[in-house]
């Protein structure tokens, strides 16, 4: 699998990952991570795939910790005392969904599949993440996530489950419940896929919780 350059982001951004193979390789589909606010800063011990602490609150923690590799290094040994001393400065608590949050912001992803068209393989969404393997439609990753964001955030909104409900910019805004940005990894094969998948449904065991079951999801078929 080849990935490419990695665009800097902000203090609660994830690193958006742009494939110069993209049009060279037939993409069959993606593995994309949304994480909630405070999910994983740019500085985080455990290594991040960001370029840049652009937070001046947070640049007291030291800087940027990218990573060259892909693997899940969340459950690296690291200084959790620096970790959470950073998390401790954001602007807003770091968001943690509960159920029905949770359930809210699976029915903006269902929406958002919907309008889009864009099949879903496997979903679970935990309580500071969201892992989604996403087929190829008629648009890009970053269109996806855009619609899914908004409507998840229209849903926590209409059932008066916004968890940063009190909060507010310096503008006055309620801010966003989502780090900017998204993790993404192309699949440009079966086995990719099929891999992906796996590890979507298996990642809410790592926490003991069961595997998660969506009406959305759709089996993939690499005939289709």
């Amino acid at each position: 699998m080849c990935f490419g350059t990695r665009r800097p982001c902000l203090a609660t951004h994830f690193t958006c990952v742009a494939n110069p193979c993209y049009h060279a390789r037939m993409v069959l589909g993606y593995h994309v991570i949304l994480g909630l606010y405070g999910f994983w800063l740019p500085n985080d011990p455990r290594g991040s795939w960001s370029e840049f602490v652009w937070s001046e609150a947070l640049s007291k923690h030291g800087d940027a910790t990218k990573v060259d590799t892909r693997q899940s290094v969340a459950h690296k040994r690291h200084d959790v005392h620096r970790r959470l001393a950073a998390r401790r400065d954001l602007k807003f608590p770091p968001v943690k969904l509960d159920g029905r949050q949770a359930l809210a912001v699976s029915e903006g992803i269902a929406r958002a599949s919907e309008l889009t068209g864009a099949p879903l393989w496997a979903c679970s969404i935990l309580p500071e993440h969201v892992h989604l393997v996403i087929g190829r439609f008629n648009d890009t990753a970053e269109a996806f996530v855009a619609e899914a964001k908004q409507r998840a955030t229209l849903r926590l909104n209409a059932e008066g489950l916004h968890p940063l409900a009190d909060a507010r910019t310096l503008s006055g805004r309620r801010p966003s419940p989502w780090a900017r940005g998204f993790w993404n990894v192309f699949l440009n094969d079966e086995a990719h896929v099929r891999t992906a998948i796996r590890y979507v449904e298996d990642n809410p065991t790592k926490d003991g919780k069961p595997r998660q079951q969506w009406s959305f999801v759709t089996p993939y078929d690499p005939t289709v």
